[in-house]
């Protein structure tokens, strides 16, 4: 009934959105959830908020990925204190929108630092304790832009392709270890990061924003915006034990829309 029992997983960008939501699933299947993000009073909420069918006791961090030397201390003091996490969901806020060949070398190497090299230096930092549990789960928060690059998210769609190669390695390195590292990417999702980014394409094109949301909908062969509880459920499954033998994917959740394979 509880899948996830005796588990613990750290959960980045969880003070609200997709992050949020992955918290939420993975604390109703019976894993100890501990959050993390920058703003504490969001976490709070949050932390509140999560489900205790096995009387768990969640917790938050307070963690700035953009500054690594001070994320880094934050975690090995954590790591320290509970020595073994299973699960690790690697999520951080997109980066901004705009065009790629106007973007500054500045705002790149950013993005790439809170991004890859944040999601890696936690990879080694929590790799001992799963190589000790002989299980582990990494799963990776991208975006279908990974298969189709989506217009004016030049960054977004450079960082993240990225991380798909550093997760598809990593799977073929550490899956003899019994650690699975996958990658679920989320289309057009019902978020506040997709309700700005919508505003934003409205004002550029002149037209109000539900004018925009109703032309992605149709775009999508279901034809409407995913929730985020539909994306945590496939990342609460990827987490499972039923799902050993998945390792090195990437799972699209956008109702069909992009047309790759």
């Amino acid at each position: 009934m509880y899948p996830l029992q005796n588990k613990i997983a750290l959960v980045g960008g969880a003070s609200q959105g997709l992050g949020a939501a992955c918290a939420h699933a993975l604390a109703a299947a019976g894993a100890t959830v501990i959050v993390f993000a920058r703003t504490e009073e969001k976490l709070k909420n949050i932390v509140n908020a999560l489900p205790t069918p096995l009387q768990q006791e969640h917790s938050y961090l307070i963690i700035d990925t953009a500054n690594l030397i001070v994320s880094k201390k934050t975690f090995q003091e954590f790591i320290e204190k509970i020595k073994t996490v299973h699960i690790l969901i690697n999520n951080t806020g997109g980066p901004a929108a705009g065009l790629l060949y106007e973007t500054s070398i500045e705002d790149l190497k950013a993005s790439f630092e809170s991004h890859l090299l944040h999601a890696h230096q936690l990879v080694q930092l929590l790799l001992p304790g799963m190589r000790e549990a002989k299980f582990g789960r990494i799963i990776n928060l991208l975006s279908v832009s990974i298969k189709e690059p989506i217009d004016d998210l030049g960054i977004s769609n450079t960082i993240r392709a990225g991380m798909a190669n550093w997760a598809k390695t990593l799977s073929r390195e550490l899956g003899p270890m019994g650690i699975t590292v996958n990658n679920v990417l989320p289309g057009f999702t019902n978020t506040e990061r997709l309700s700005y980014l919508f505003t934003n394409r409205a004002t550029k094109a002149g037209v109000t924003k539900e004018e925009i949301t109703k032309g992605v909908e149709n775009s999508i062969p279901v034809k409407r915006l995913g929730e985020p509880k539909e994306l945590a459920a496939a990342v609460c499954f990827l987490c499972s034990e039923e799902a050993n033998f998945i390792n090195g994917i990437n799972l699209p959740v956008d109702g069909g829309q992009i047309r790759s394979l």
